[in-house]
């Protein structure tokens, strides 16, 4: 069975076990896909947590701050005035999608799809990371995160 269907049928089963009362056909069968990073991190943080590990994605993009205003001119005419600023994250530059703990150890992940690469900042977070005794993986698909998280499990 691939990786993927395995985390279906797990989905699946913490579905009708939270929801005893539900016929079998309202349940909503779960998707997941790893063609993307947004699909992929989701398909990783949910097969943690179904393991009994912690997992949550980590933003670090900033944020908008709307400074704008409708103001109504005495000739009754809207208009917008005012802008909207970006304010950087204060998180660390570089760090991972995904922070997880598995069996204790601190546990980052970057998913990274296709032709994307780490940058300058990624690959200092993972020195930072990896010198203070934590794991950092990348994972590129989901059966490669797979093969890691049971081999990683079976030795810890």
């Amino acid at each position: 069975m691939k990786p993927l269907d395995i985390l279906k049928d797990q989905k699946l089963k913490q579905l009708r076990e939270q929801y005893p009362s539900l016929p079998e056909y309202a349940i909503k069968k779960p998707k997941y896909t790893d063609k993307t990073a947004n699909g992929l991190t989701k398909c990783i943080i949910d097969y943690l947590i179904l393991n009994g590990c912690q997992a949550e994605r980590i933003n670090t993009t900033g944020r908008v701050i709307d400074e704008r205003k409708h103001v109504t001119n005495v000739v009754g005419i809207t208009k917008v005035i005012g802008s909207m600023k970006y304010i950087p994250t204060t998180g660390t530059k570089g760090s991972a999608d995904i922070s997880a703990t598995i069996k204790g150890r601190s546990v980052k992940i970057e998913v990274k799809i296709g032709k994307d690469r780490q940058s300058d900042h990624q690959k200092r977070y993972q020195e930072m990371i990896e010198r203070a005794g934590g794991v950092y993986i990348i994972a590129k698909d989901f059966q490669g995160f797979y093969d890691w998280f049971k081999e990683f499990t079976s030795t810890v």
